[in-house]
């Protein structure tokens, strides 16, 4: 695992005082990939990239669990976006995939998928705190945690990418604003690392599938029996 040698000092001083450092992120990401690669040919289609999607985002809570006691971090899945609450209930951060240069920092980005209401309202409310709220950390100040509403914080993207090599590309940025249904224009982003393919070549994964290799967010209207 190689840091992107344009992370400046500043960018990775940002994620560590978030509670988000890049070895917990990429070893997340490395044990997601590493249980992705057990998919094979006889699983559903794009099953390599729905199980790096989930357990990217379970390990990464069980990383921040077990690294940062006696801090608790909560999580919440509502809506399908699998979020991870920070201790002060601050803010939030949800593993998606992204397109264009995730972790570089020169090329433009976004995620991958079309998303719907439910990630449209959690980035205009994003949108909304960063005009007012924020404070030098791009969190918010919460007096009591127990009254936070998963809704009403900020929520980061821990953003990864496979290239052609089957190198995974990683960043943590904070989304403000879609076009159309792509999430592609962010406040803050910071280049967190990159993941290498395994050196034996064993256990390809395709994290760039045609399918959405995501959680269902989408509106469903019941009509009845």
């Amino acid at each position: 695992m190689d840091e992107l040698p344009y992370a400046d000092w500043r960018s990775v001083k940002k994620a560590e005082d978030l509670g988000l450092t890049s070895e917990i992120i990429l070893a997340a990401l490395e044990m997601a990939a590493a249980d992705a690669r057990t998919c094979t040919g006889m699983d559903a289609p794009s099953a390599g990239g729905i199980m790096f999607w989930s357990r990217g985002n379970r390990y990464l809570r069980e990383q921040l669990r077990d690294r940062l006691l006696p801090e608790v971090w909560g999580y919440s899945n509502r809506d399908s976006i699998l979020r991870t609450i920070h201790p002060s209930g601050a803010f939030a951060v949800t593993v998606i995939s992204g397109a264009g240069g995730v972790g570089d920092l020169k090329k433009k980005v976004r995620a991958k998928n079309p998303k719907g209401s439910a990630v449209a309202s959690l980035v205009k409310r994003n949108e909304q705190t960063t005009l007012f709220d924020l404070d030098e950390d791009l969190a918010v100040e919460i007096e009591d945690v127990e009254d936070v509403d998963v809704d009403d914080i900020p929520t980061w993207f821990i953003l990864y990418r496979m290239d052609k090599n089957g190198e995974i590309h990683v960043e943590l940025s904070l989304p403000v604003e879609m076009h159309g249904k792509f999430v592609d224009t962010w406040l803050v982003r910071i280049p967190i690392g990159r993941i290498a393919p395994p050196s034996d070549g064993g256990g390809e994964i395709d994290l760039n599938p045609t399918n959405s290799d995501e959680g269902p967010d989408f509106d469903v209207t019941y009509k009845g029996l």
